[in-house]
């Protein structure tokens, strides 16, 4: 392994903590990764890291070691994607994270258009509702719903979603229909909670040009986007969800849309990832590509 490569290498343990982990992400044999880190520290005089059953950390000197590796390999990679043939055709490993809806449903039926342009590009693709941490787990970047509150990502907007709030045509038989915003605070809706704090998201309207927010009872809340979906299928209650992922239980009557004279304000989906990687040219183009393919389905940002 050359020098560079093992640079690589040595700032991947460093962030996910992980001999086998930093490994896997570079796709080389962990025992690689071990001997290369030896000879590193052979050739620098220096033990770099710390290493116990659970975890790997930097020594005081491998700390230092590494905040001068980031900048450096940072100003390679951003002479690199300043050369015309580096971007035309970027290579490598790319590691996103997709929310399962946006995996399913936008990007992955698109993916091959994104191959045949960078076939050099390799994708690794992990799904689910989950938070995931960009720089311990090795993800280049994430696709999410709702507004980002980690400010220590970049975050650029692909979308607004339009959102649209119904029931299954048995919850509305039993418990009517809501004609009003005002009139929810009569009805169930299924809650919605982030994995990581117990928050029950609002319904959201706009109204008069301000965003309103409503909340509703209810007797049952998931955190997974599959789950809130089904729940409404089954009767539980109201749901207000992105209108592209109920728009085949809509056309064929197993959901029903209430309150269509009342606009959402929109849920935005943003692609987000960690400042000292926004320079690689292969994450520069797939954030090029996924913004088109957004724009094209849900409509330029304004």
């Amino acid at each position: 392994m050359d020098k560079f490569d093992a640079l690589q290498l040595f700032i991947r343990i460093i962030e996910q903590g992980s001999f086998t982990r930093a490994a896997n992400a570079l796709n080389i044999p962990r025992a690689t990764a071990t001997l290369a880190i030896k000879e590193l520290e052979r050739q620098l005089g220096a033990r770099l890291l710390e290493r116990t059953t659970r975890q790997v950390r930097p020594t005081l000197d491998g700390q230092a070691f590494y905040e001068r590796c980031k900048r450096i390999l940072g100003d390679l990679e951003d002479a690199e994607s300043s050369l015309s043939t580096v971007l035309a055709n970027p290579r490598g490993t790319l590691r996103l994270d997709l929310h399962g809806s946006h995996a399913t449903q936008i990007i992955l039926p698109n993916i091959q258009d994104f191959h045949q342009r960078y076939p050099e590009i390799n994708l690794a693709i992990s799904s689910g509702d989950r938070l995931v941490d960009l720089v311990s787990e090795g993800v280049d970047c994430v696709v999410r719903a709702g507004n980002p509150r980690d400010s220590s990502l970049v975050a650029k907007r692909l979308a607004l979603m339009p959102e649209v709030v119904c029931a299954s045509p048995g919850y509305l038989a039993e418990h009517g229909t809501p004609t009003s915003p005002e009139q929810l605070g009569e009805h169930q809706a299924v809650g919605f909670f982030a994995s990581n704090h117990d928050i029950r998201y609002p319904f959201s309207f706009l109204i008069d040009g301000q965003v309103v927010d409503q909340e509703l009872g209810g007797w049952i809340s998931v955190n997974d986007a599959e789950c809130y979906r089904s729940c409404a299928l089954s009767g539980c209650g109201l749901i207000q969800v992105p209108r592209f992922r109920v728009e085949q239980y809509l056309a064929t009557g197993q959901l029903v849309e209430v309150l269509g004279d009342w606009p959402s304000a929109g849920l935005p989906v943003s692609v987000l990832y960690p400042y000292h990687r926004q320079l690689s040219p292969r994450l520069k183009v797939f954030v090029e590509w996924v913004s088109g393919l957004y724009a094209q389905r849900f409509g330029p940002l304004t």
